[in-house]
């Protein structure tokens, strides 16, 4: 115990990681988002008809992205929402670059009643090391 009162420092440290690395996957599942393997996003979408929803920049959109995904920038999400009033129905898997921005969009699609709405996870780079195709 007396490392404890010493060290409180290093422990509240370690708490602080411990809420960063926790809060996200527990605020996603808090919201009904789920993080889906590439796998099953690959099932949503030939089974299910899923969108996927690019959200990284469009310059990093062009260097290859998923076929048939459309791109919609984290940064003009809530702008451009009406884009996808026409897929509220459909399961939509939102995909980035390794999942970080994703996470945000998809908390954003649920705040507005999507309800079907799941993370890639891995992103992009989790879809090319299965070797699956791209688009440029």
């Amino acid at each position: 115990m007396q490392f404890v009162i010493h060290n409180w420092y290093l422990f509240l440290a370690l708490a602080f990681v411990l809420v960063l690395l926790v809060g996200a996957p527990l605020n996603q599942l808090l919201h009904g988002i789920k993080s889906v393997p590439v796998s099953q996003a690959v099932r949503l979408v030939n089974h299910e008809s899923a969108l996927i929803v690019d959200v990284r920049e469009p310059d990093e959109f062009r260097t290859g992205h998923i076929p048939n995904s459309i791109n919609i920038p984290l940064s003009a999400l809530r702008a451009r929402l009406t884009e996808l009033e026409k897929f509220r129905d459909r399961p939509i898997v939102v995909s980035c670059r390794t999942s970080q921005r994703s996470a945000k969009a998809a908390m954003t699609l649920r705040k507005h009643n999507f309800q079907s709405v799941h993370v890639l996870a891995g992103g992009i780079l989790a879809w090319q090391s299965e070797n699956l195709p791209t688009q440029k």
